[in-house]
């Protein structure tokens, strides 16, 4: 099975982050706990857990027989060293505020694991599953080897070109991967990726912008997917430095912004309109469908940023990722918010450069992709508490860290629930973010395979349950 998609820059399961990262990751290691398609926490390396009745211990049970690459057996020892690694803020990985919460880890047999933590957090679970969290050998010297316990062996790796993956024949999981082998080829543009797949140079492409998409629609041989995610475009200005540390100017960019064209504009109706929050429609219960961004303002927006000084108007870069609807995302802005005097030159970069180093977390006016993820505590832990590592708006609000402390340890559902609902509102008045629309996920296959499932989150799509018909 030959897949296309972007190349690889971070092979670290530690540091990986586009999709393309989490594909091969996924494919190579395996997850303690895993998510299904439906968002649900279920077993992996894990096979069961037990949790106490004040949410405070989590003791897994681990899978028996299980061997690395290298022979090496896998055990308690690894998941400890694995978690520890993650959460030690000496070595500077975002995933050590997710696990901030744990107080201990012990190997409490071979093959039993009991984490502690110092306060409830009823979406532990779903952070053991975090796409950084893949078990590595304890000790390991050289994270970024491959050397896993997954579905598949890395045969062959060319940065420049492709990675190679045979099928391990000591998988743990009977039945599984479908496929001897997986050829992951490397394109920088996706419409090379999508004239790849139609002319039969690839089986799989698992992203694409919506004119592409629709493209392979009508393709012979060729099986189509669009299904809702979590996932979002977010435009962000930073708020600790002028313009944005103005709250009038991203009033401003929100009341000159229509919404619901863009949706139309970009995303040609798939998906779900924006709120500006992070906490779109598909956590049920937790979506606040009764806030909503203001209506576009043209007018109100000229004089808010009048108000802020900017009669004459407000010139800025606007820095965006060249992959997804992101590009044309930046296209319609332009055009809208040119209208209220607000004049931005787009800079449209490879993916691995708007994400690298002094890149997106560093210029002032952004749009960044964010991914699916299963609950939407992680967003507020990692995107908008201050001080987050991935707070690329520089966001620091109180009453806003207060309620995400809330809603990331209570154990009432009535009351995080309630705490959601006032994020939402608060990001809808004062957030520095706009958040236009929820996008869906697509992907495409050829009809020769059977057995795919397209995850929310793209890069963590099972390869090892496709097999040929």
């Amino acid at each position: 099975m030959r897949v296309a998609i972007q190349p690889l820059v971070q092979t670290d399961p530690a540091l990986i982050s586009s999709d393309s990262e989490v594909l091969v990751a996924n494919s190579v290691f395996d997850y303690l706990v895993d998510v299904d398609t439906e968002s649900n926490p279920v077993a992996r390396l894990a096979s069961s857990w037990d949790i106490s009745d004040d949410g405070l211990e989590y003791v897994f049970t681990l899978v028996e027989g299980v061997a690395f690459h290298d022979g090496s057996p896998f055990g308690a020892e690894d998941v400890v060293w694995t978690y520890d690694r993650l959460r030690d803020e000496a070595n500077g990985f975002a995933t050590s505020t997710l696990y901030a919460s744990i107080a201990t880890i012990e190997a409490t047999g071979e093959y039993e694991v009991t984490f502690t933590l110092s306060q409830p957090n009823p979406f532990f679970l779903y952070d053991l599953s975090d796409n950084h969290a893949l078990m590595l050998k304890a000790g390991t010297e050289n994270p970024g080897d491959f050397n896993g316990t997954g579905p598949f062996v890395v045969a062959s790796f060319t940065p420049e070109d492709r990675i190679v993956l045979a099928a391990n024949d000591d998988y743990f999981v009977e039945g599984q991967p479908g496929v001897q082998n997986v050829e992951i080829i490397f394109f920088a543009d996706e419409s090379a990726m999508v004239n790849a797949l139609r002319g039969g140079q690839a089986d799989l492409l698992l992203r694409m912008s919506t004119p592409l998409f629709e493209s392979l629609k009508s393709v012979e041989g060729v099986v189509t997917y669009d299904i809702p995610t979590n996932g979002f475009d977010l435009i962000r200005l930073r708020s600790d430095r002028a313009p944005g540390n103005d709250p009038r100017v991203i009033q401003a960019m929100k009341l000159a912004t229509d919404r619901a064209a863009i949706l139309e504009l970009v995303q040609q109706g798939y998906g779900a309109i924006g709120n500006d929050s992070p906490i779109g429609p598909l956590y049920g219960s937790y979506h606040a469908d009764n806030i909503t961004p203001p209506e576009r303002d043209v007018e109100a927006a000229r004089a808010l940023l009048a108000e802020a000084g900017y009669e004459d108007g407000l010139d800025l870069v606007l820095h965006v990722p060249n992959s997804g609807g992101r590009p044309d995302l930046a296209a319609v802005l332009k055009q809208q918010w040119g209208e209220a005097g607000i004049n931005i030159e787009i800079s449209v970069e490879p993916e691995d450069v708007y994400y690298g180093e002094n890149g997106w977390l560093e210029v002032d006016l952004g749009i960044t992709g964010w991914g699916s993820r299963p609950y939407p505590q992680f967003y507020l832990d990692q995107m908008l508490v201050s001080g987050a590592v991935w707070n690329e708006s520089h966001f620091a609000d109180g009453e806003f860290d207060a309620l995400a402390a809330v809603a990331g340890s209570t154990l009432d559902e009535d009351e995080r629930i309630q705490a959601y609902a006032d994020i939402q509102r608060l990001l809808v008045e004062r957030g520095p973010v706009i958040i236009p629309y929820y996008f869906p996920q697509f992907g495409a296959i050829s009809d020769a395979f059977t057995g795919f499932e397209l995850e929310a989150f793209a890069g963590r799509t099972d390869l090892h349950k496709i097999t040929l018909k």
